[in-house]
């Protein structure tokens, strides 16, 4: 098996990511790449999209771990700090490799992702309030214990598991010409500008950022920050610090960044739920809401878009979807003021059922009224979308019924 040289803050090269994909070899999935003909129109371009929600650990972040274990010296441990997906990644093929493992997480971190790193088998303190200051801990650790740090992306044996998604991408697709994939720290980009830099026609590699976390995008503009304060959907690339080595390969290699907003971010989570039928990530998402953010950037083009992780709390993933039904006027909350009087309701429920709606859920108060004598009603009704609410709504007027459209 091929060994690297230890030469941090050294370029990364073609022969470097072809090694680690002998490397890892069986250990990782070669996902799908597929086109997308619904969402191809939607964006008006040609969309294949590379499944790397579909890793064993739920993202494409077991590539670098797998390859950075690997150089390992017998009998020691290994120490990280992550959101979650490198985290994940460490511990699994931690285990596979019979290396024990350490990850610090930030404290915020969704439950789910903190109990699957545990379950995988690696020890977790949550310490930090981003994986910047989870970080300082994770080397406070590894120098009392001896244990050997895994960056999750400012190493180059990293950065050249990474890469092994473009390569597949373009071994897959060789017509493709523009690559998307998520910036946190830039370590799946680097990996990915690296492969599509020795392809036999000119690829074009783009991030996507959210708006709230646009630290790389910043960067590589040379401009002040333009980061929204807040939390975001887009959890796993969350980082307030890119790296330096992965700054400096995004920058040789000509790489823009996109910032895109959480709004966006959320319907492509919903977009590629219910069109694709596949679950994703917020940072899994981003390479599609910037393809329907910026079509001009896109428009005419063979475009790969890295779904590059499926880790998303499940809690989360219901309040999106029903916010995405709720954007496209298929959920909607209707207010309804009524006499109170008997069969009040039974009327409104008819001349919904009439409409072809579907009432999923009724909430009612008497005592919020503007009146003794009559009752509120706040209803959440199905439709086809909001054009289909308003018919709805023009119904419950015109039998005398006080009804409004309430937002979420």
């Amino acid at each position: 098996m091929g060994q690297y040289p230890r030469r941090m803050g050294e370029a990364v090269t073609i022969a470097d990511i072809i090694l680690a994909r002998d490397r890892i070899g069986d250990a990782i999935e070669r996902t799908p790449l597929n086109h997308s003909r619904t969402l191809s129109g939607i964006c008006g371009t040609n969309i294949y999209l590379k499944f790397e929600n579909l890793q064993y650990t739920g993202s494409f972040k077991g590539r670098g771990a797998r390859n950075r274990l690997l150089d390992v010296a017998p009998g020691r441990g290994v120490i990280a700090m992550s959101a979650g997906n490198h985290a994940q990644g460490v511990a699994y093929h931690g285990a596979q490799l019979g290396i024990e493992t350490t990850i610090v997480m930030p404290a915020n971190t969704p439950f789910v992702k903190v109990a699957r790193t545990r379950d995988l088998g690696a020890t977790v303190e949550l310490v930090g309030a981003d994986v910047m200051e989870s970080a300082e801990r994770a080397l406070q650790l590894a120098a009392e214990r001896d244990l050997e740090f895994i960056h999750p992306f400012d190493d180059p044996v990293v950065i050249a598991g990474q890469g092994t998604v473009g390569l597949e991408m373009l071994e897959q697709n060789p017509e493709l010409d523009i690559i998307v994939t998520a910036v946190g720290g830039g370590g799946l980009a680097s990996g990915i500008a690296v492969a599509a830099s020795a392809h036999d026609r000119p690829v074009k590699v783009i991030g996507a950022q959210t708006e709230r976390y646009p630290h790389m995008a910043d960067r590589l503009e040379r401009r002040p920050s333009t980061a929204i304060s807040g939390s975001t959907v887009a959890d796993g690339i969350a980082v307030t610090e890119p790296g330096e080595l992965t700054t400096g390969i995004l920058y040789a290699h000509d790489v823009e960044v996109l910032v895109v907003s959480e709004a966006a971010i959320e319907q492509a989570i919903a977009m590629l739920l219910e069109i694709e039928k596949t679950v994703v990530e917020g940072a899994g998402a981003v390479a599609l809401a910037a393809a329907m953010e910026y079509p001009d950037v896109f428009a005419d083009h063979n475009v790969g878009l890295v779904l590059c992780g499926g880790n998303i709390d499940p809690r989360t993933l219901s309040v999106v979807t029903l916010r995405g039904l709720a954007v496209q006027g298929r959920l909607n909350r209707v207010r309804v003021e009524l006499d109170d009087t008997p069969g009040r309701l039974a009327l409104v429920s008819r001349i919904i059922a009439d409409a072809k709606a579907n009432v999923v859920q009724v909430d009612h108060d008497g005592l919020g009224s503007s009146g003794a004598r009559s009752t509120i009603l706040e209803l959440r009704i199905d439709t086809l979308d909001s054009a289909h609410a308003q018919s709805v709504l023009a119904d419950l007027r015109a039998a005398g019924i006080h009804a409004d459209l309430v937002d979420w």
